[in-house]
């Protein structure tokens, strides 16, 4: 039998009786231990909380080895994209002038994968931003290389091809002009000799008697012989390389459709014949369909000096015989 306790109250200034039963002690123990368990959670969750554990430590250090990794990457990355950008430059505007290429367009060049969902699985990553931007580059840059390595792969191809593109380009006058007597009007805007209204001329002509011959100015295969409308008796051919020359207002031909011709192979002879005003060879150079001007193809046989009194001559002529 537990013993009776009692206790001083101070307010009646008696002893009163501890309820010592079972009930009471129950709720005491429940107390204690509810709040002790309170405490030690709390004391818990702030240990977890703000004490790292050694397996942590590692992995901080870990992750900041790693993203400064990243950061040096990037720096290199930035060196690659400046010697790359450097050969792209080259690329453009020195080795595919050479062999008259076109330039790669910026849109090849430079098309990435933004969009694509091929690096959504870095997005969950610890410092994912620099991960991921750094992945991107890489790829882009990767993909970048790869283009500049096809494309030196055709100037490579083009190299090769240099000397019979050299022999296939129109380099020579179509008829024996050395003099430059024959000159009668270049390339440009002129007064139509017919209707007497501006009109752009897309060639040059060449005033000569009837008879005079016409020569290839390019090796090529000759694509039509015969009647065409405005020129007359005309002749075209096909050079390669996007190259093509008309020869119009001739007399008579000396070649037919088909036939491969090289640079001097007589093609025909000058005439009157369709929309004319004289005796004269009508002559165009087109590159990729359209008319350029013939002049700057005549570095075969014009010396400097004879290649300046050409354009002086050509710019100030007003004649036009069609």
């Amino acid at each position: 039998m537990p013993k009776t306790k009692y206790h001083f109250n101070p307010e009646t200034l008696s002893y009163e009786k501890i309820d010592n039963s079972f009930t009471s002690r129950l709720k005491r123990y429940s107390i204690h231990f509810l709040t002790s368990f309170f405490l030690g959670f709390i004391f818990f969750l702030v240990f977890v909380f703000s004490v790292e554990s050694p397996y942590q430590k590692n992995l901080r250090k870990e992750n900041k080895q790693i993203v400064a990794q990243y950061k040096l990457l990037d720096k290199r990355l930035d060196q690659v994209q400046e010697v790359l950008s450097d050969l792209q430059l080259r690329d453009d505007n020195l080795y595919r002038v050479i062999f008259q290429a076109e330039p790669i367009p910026l849109a090849i060049r430079k098309g990435g994968y933004e969009g694509t969902s091929r690096f959504n699985y870095i997005k969950d990553f610890t410092s994912s931003e620099i991960v991921l931007n750094t992945s991107k580059r890489a790829t882009e840059i990767n993909r970048e290389i790869y283009i500049q390595s096809k494309s030196f792969d055709e100037i490579v191809l083009l190299a090769k091809n240099k000397e019979q593109m050299l022999e296939c380009i129109p380099a020579i006058q179509p008829v024996f002009n050395k003099n430059l007597q024959h000159m009668a009007s270049g390339y440009g805007m002129r007064i139509d000799p017919v209707y007497h209204t501006p009109k752009f001329h897309a060639g040059m002509d060449f005033a000569a008697p009837i008879g005079t011959k016409i020569f290839a100015t390019g090796n090529g295969v000759v694509t039509s012989v015969g009647w065409k409308q405005g020129y007359g008796n005309c002749i075209t051919i096909n050079h390669g390389f996007a190259y093509e020359t008309l020869y119009g207002h001739m007399s008579g031909f000396n070649t037919r459709a088909g036939v491969r011709v090289k640079r001097g192979d007589l093609i025909g002879f000058v005439g009157s014949t369709g929309k004319s005003t004289g005796p004269h060879l009508h002559y165009e150079v087109h590159y990729k369909g359209s008319p350029v001007n013939p002049q700057n193809f005549y570095f075969r046989d014009l010396s400097p000096a004879e290649y300046d009194k050409m354009l002086q001559f050509t710019n100030n002529s007003a004649q036009v015989f069609d």
